[in-house]
């Protein structure tokens, strides 16, 4: 049998674990600098914790788990996770007596989609999650994008961050003489980048939405202009709908409060963006790489009760996901890896003996106690294959053992980049080596 994976998932060799674990490390380190506690949930949730959250398109890509014996017939009682959000609220509800509100927490784990593999798309693929739950102060979008600008700055990404209020889109639909239809509304604008103006304007009709409706719709999807010149336009146009207005309100004053604490991160409104997932009721965010073709590497918003249907209700919260899959893919493309991110073997010992590899084996102790990311090569085969084998593995130092260097105990150290060798005593490598 010819071994294989299944479509959209991935092996990592270690050069790309070296990077992934680069990526992890980098968001994780900014997440610890604004106060952010570590959590994590298992793979699989129950089918009630995962459904009717996603929204219609969404609950049909949830991956069900069938019990061994169980009749195809039967409803799976159990799906691996969608996404992190659902089972943090679900978390939240269950350990509310053991949680401070409120409660930052962020979760760096793997979520699976029954999607389509495509390019920068995956059916297994690991999300960074952060979110503040237990307030409704708006400082907590604020912090969330001043945690965007500090990733993409450690990154090198020049991006651009979309944002959006579900409430503005709520107004909208007032706006047009579409109340009830909402989640049809969203479902659609927010594939515009995807499948452009025409498809969505065909799909909202598709959707029940009157020709009338749909054309109103489009100046305002359209409106152009700064940030505050929309949301002046927002405000004359929606001046009949409270929720609108709401979310007007909410936009300007978190771009107030960025202008504040000294954001200084392109932030662009979007009317078009909606974010799929029905739990959102407030601000929501999307982030794009400007200098890449791919889809948002960022997104998120404000969900107020979605602790609710766990029997929690009235609970606010705000989060973002960081894809690091995607971000992995820009980071390659433009290549932004920096060297030293691959945190590989830093001296090889090599010895043409029993006795030799002994005396090595004392030697790479010594320096790993120091430190210094140490193998030692498991037999004395030839200096030729040895080598060979730091060349391949990019080892940038191999220290050389041999009857001489026993007895003067001392190492013969080359650099594997200039050729260059010399005999040092331990204490000399390891400061060369540390240097």
């Amino acid at each position: 049998m010819k071994p294989s994976i299944p479509k959209g998932t991935r092996d990592f060799l270690p050069e790309q674990m070296s990077r992934r674990n680069y990526i992890f490390d980098t968001i994780k380190d900014v997440f610890l600098l604004y106060g952010f506690e570590q959590i994590e949930t298992p793979a699989m949730e129950t089918m009630q914790t995962l459904m009717g959250k996603y929204g219609e398109e969404g609950d049909k890509l949830l991956f069900r788990i069938q019990n061994s014996g169980e009749k195809a017939s039967e409803a799976p009682e159990k799906g691996l996770r969608y996404d992190l959000t659902v089972p943090f609220a679900r978390l939240v509800a269950q350990y509310r007596n053991d949680i401070h509100f409120p409660f930052k927490r962020f979760q760096i784990q793997p979520v699976w989609r029954a999607d389509r593999p495509q390019k920068g798309r995956y059916r297994e693929f690991y999300q960074c999650d952060v979110d503040i739950i237990g307030t409704n102060s708006l400082i907590a979008e604020m912090e969330l994008i001043h945690i965007v600008e500090d990733v993409y700055h450690r990154f090198g990404i020049n991006v651009v961050l979309k944002l959006n209020n579900r409430k503005i889109l709520a107004g909208i639909a007032e706006y047009i003489g579409e109340p009830n239809r909402l989640i049809d509304i969203t479902t659609a604008i927010d594939k515009t980048d995807k499948i452009g103006e025409e498809k969505v304007n065909a799909e909202l009709i598709e959707r029940g939405l009157s020709e009338s409706a749909v054309q109103c719709l489009q100046p305002i999807l359209r409106l152009s202009g700064s940030n505050r010149s929309k949301l002046c336009k927002l405000r004359e146009l929606l001046a009949g709908s409270q929720t609108g207005l709401q979310g007007v309100q909410e936009t300007e004053e978190i771009f107030d409060l960025c202008d504040a604490s000294g954001a200084d991160l392109n932030i662009e409104l979007d009317l078009t963006l909606a974010r799929g997932l029905n739990y959102y009721t407030g601000a929501i965010f999307e982030v794009k790489a400007l200098d890449v073709e791919m889809g948002s590497i960022t997104g998120g918003g404000r969900y107020d009760n979605l602790t609710g249907v766990f029997g929690m209700s009235g609970v606010s919260g705000v989060g973002i996901s960081f894809g690091a899959d995607r971000i992995y893919d820009v980071l390659t493309e433009l290549d932004l890896f920096p060297a030293d991110s691959l945190k590989g073997t830093q001296v090889l010992f090599a010895s043409f003996g029993e006795e030799e590899l002994k005396y090595a084996l004392s030697c790479a102790a010594s320096v790993r106690a120091n430190g210094i990311r140490t193998e030692v090569y498991p037999e004395p085969a030839k200096i030729k294959k040895q080598m060979a084998y730091a060349d391949a593995k990019h080892i940038p130092f191999v220290a050389i053992v041999g009857s001489e260097e026993i007895q003067n105990n001392t190492v013969t150290l080359k650099n594997m980049i200039t050729g260059e060798q010399r005999q040092l005593p331990l204490q000399q490598l390891v400061e060369t080596l540390k240097s």
